[in-house]
């Protein structure tokens, strides 16, 4: 096996992921690469594939490579600009576990629901957490506790390094 960047590139909705892997959901934060450091490892210590989710809308993607003002860039521009961010971004955390396959699913659609469909037959489901408790928990929703409540596959919670 090897960790070489793949994704899905006809598809804009990904496909559950296989029911070895492990999915990750992955927003960029620091809460997130915690999150993705778990997995890596266990997907190692399990000999495992690790799917890597990003949820983004247009105000929470990077501008694609070729964006002007003025131009709409289409939705497979903004994917790849999401997915580029990804590889780059986890690349050094990728590169310590080189036996690892990874791979990229940046999908247009809220954090829950991406999360949920993709792991629907997955071996687990790993995400972070940011941290918003008490009433702002309430009021803006966790993704990770509806994630707890509706993934058809076990979910590891990763709490954030003290």
């Amino acid at each position: 096996m090897n960790n070489e960047a793949t994704f899905n590139t006809t598809n804009p909705v990904p496909e559950p992921a296989s029911s070895d892997s492990i999915v990750v959901g992955h927003d960029g934060s620091k809460g997130a690469n915690h999150a993705f450091d778990m997995a890596m490892g266990l997907a190692a210590e399990l000999s495992a594939p690790v799917v890597v989710v990003r949820s983004w809308s247009i105000l929470t993607a990077p501008r694609p490579a070729d964006w002007e003002y003025g131009y709409v860039s289409s939705f497979a521009e903004y994917t790849a600009a999401v997915r580029e961010e990804m590889v780059l971004g986890l690349k050094e955390t990728v590169g310590k576990y080189d036996k690892v396959q990874v791979t990229y699913e940046p999908v247009h659609a809220p954090p829950a629901k991406s999360l949920i469909d993709c792991s629907r037959n997955a071996r687990m489901l790993v995400v972070g957490t940011r941290g918003h408790g008490g009433l702002a928990g309430m009021l803006l929703g966790s993704v990770s506790e509806q994630c707890v409540r509706h993934a058809a596959c076990p979910v590891l919670v990763v709490r954030p390094k003290a």
